[in-house]
C-alpha cells in the first residue's frame, strides 16, 4: 500500500477542496458529510496507477480519479439504503442521519458530478472514458441486482456468484484502471489487458473477503466474525460446502440457515466447512484469479519498472489477513 500513499493523499486533499454549492442545504449537506467519513480511496488510485504504467510523466488524471471515488460513493449511498444499514465506516449513513429521500437524491446528485469530473479535461477522450465510464456503472447496478436476487435462492452456483462479484465489485477496479490507461492513450490491445487485470484481482479480493469474515482474528477484524453466516450470505465458503456436500451434510447446511442461536450457528457452520476443506477450495479459486491477473499484465508491454505498484497492490489485497 506504500506506492499507493502519495495519491490516496493527494486524492483525499482534492476531495476536502471539491467546491460543492451551498443550497440546498439538504442536497449538498449530506454529500459533504458522507466524502469526509473516510475510505480507503483505492479505486481513485488505480486510475492514477493505470494512468503511471503507460505514462510515468503524464500529468495524473486526477479529475477522472475523483470521477470513480464519487461513482463509488454513490453506490454506497444507495446500497446503505437498500440494506437499511445504519452505519457505514463507523458512522451514520446518510439516510439514517437524514433520511431516505434525502439520500436518494444526495445520490443521485453524486453521480452527476462524477459525470463532471469524469469530463474535466478529457479533451478527444471524452468519448472512450464515457464509453467505459458507462458500461462498468451499468454492470455494477446488474451485479447488485444479482447479490439481492440471491437472497431468495438456494440454487445459486459458484459461477454464478462469481459473476455477480465481477459485476458488483470488480468492473470498477478494471474500469478505473482502464479511465487511467485511456488518459494515457494506451492502445485498446493495452486496455484489455489493464481491465482484465484489475477485474481477477477484484473477484480474489471478494473472496478473500470471504474467507476473512470466518476465519479472520477477532482482535483484528473490526467487526463481529462470521457476520456473513449469520446473514445466511450466499458467499464463496457457503458455496463451495453447498457444491461438495453429501446428502447428510446438505442437511445440516440447510438447518444451519435457519438456526436462531447465533453462537451455536457459527461454531457448527465452521466445523462444517472445515470437514468440508471449504476454506482450502476457496483459497484455490483465490489464487486462480491472482495468477490470471498477473498474467493479464504480464502481457503489457511496457517498463517492469511500471508495474512495480499494481505488482504490490495485488499482492497486498490477497494476503492481507484484515
Amino acid at each position: 500500500m506504500k506506492d499507493l500513499a502519495p495519491y490516496i493523499e493527494r486524492i483525499e486533499k482534492k476531495l476536502n477542496e471539491l467546491e460543492l454549492p451551498t443550497k440546498p442545504v439538504k442536497l449538498y449537506d449530506p454529500l459533504r458529510y458522507f466524502l469526509q467519513i473516510g475510505g480507503k480511496r483505492i479505486r481513485p488510485a488505480l486510475v492514477i496507477l493505470g494512468q503511471k504504467l503507460f505514462s510515468p510523466s503524464a500529468s495524473e488524471a486526477y479529475p477522472q480519479a475523483l470521477s470513480i471515488e464519487l461513482f463509488h460513493n454513490f453506490t454506497l449511498i444507495h446500497d446503505d439504503i437498500m440494506d437499511n444499514a445504519p452505519l457505514r465506516r463507523g458512522q451514520q449513513t446518510v439516510h439514517e442521519k437524514w433520511n431516505s429521500n434525502i439520500g436518494i437524491l444526495s445520490g443521485d446528485a453524486l453521480l452527476i458530478k462524477a459525470y463532471q469530473k469524469l469530463a474535466e479535461g478529457a479533451g478527444e477522450r471524452l468519448e472512450s472514458l464515457m464509453e467505459v465510464f458507462n458500461s462498468t456503472a451499468l454492470q455494477v447496478c446488474e451485479g447488485q441486482q444479482m447479490d439481492m436476487d440471491f437472497e431468495e435462492r438456494i440454487d445459486v452456483t459458484i459461477s454464478e456468484y462469481i459473476e455477480m462479484i465481477r459485476l458488483k465489485t470488480s468492473v470498477l477496479l478494471g474500469g478505473a484502471l482502464e479511465i487511467g490507461a485511456i488518459m494515457a492513450d494506451a492502445s485498446d490491445a493495452h486496455r484489455r489487458a489493464i481491465r482484465q487485470f484489475g477485474e481477477n484481482i477484484g473477484i480474489a479480493f471478494q473472496i478473500k473477503d470471504d474467507i476473512l469474515d470466518l476465519y479472520a482474528d477477532p482482535d483484528k477484524f473490526g467487526k463481529q466474525v462470521g457476520g456473513d453466516v449469520i446473514a445466511n450470505k450466499k458467499t464463496m465458503l457457503f458455496l463451495s460446502a453447498l457444491s461438495v456436500a453429501g446428502g447428510p451434510q446438505l442437511e445440516v447446511l440447510k438447518q444451519l440457515l435457519e438456526e436462531t442461536n447465533i453462537e451455536l450457528k457459527l461454531k457448527r457452520t465452521k466445523e462444517l466447512f472445515d470437514h468440508l476443506n471449504v476454506r482450502d477450495m476457496c483459497h484455490e479459486r483465490m489464487d486462480d484469479h491472482y495468477k490470471r491477473a498477473l498474467n493479464a499484465l504480464d502481457t503489457i508491454d511496457v517498463a517492469d519498472q511500471n508495474k512495480t505498484a499494481l505488482r504490490s497492490l495485488a499482492q497486498y489485497l490477497i494476503e492481507r489477513d484484515l
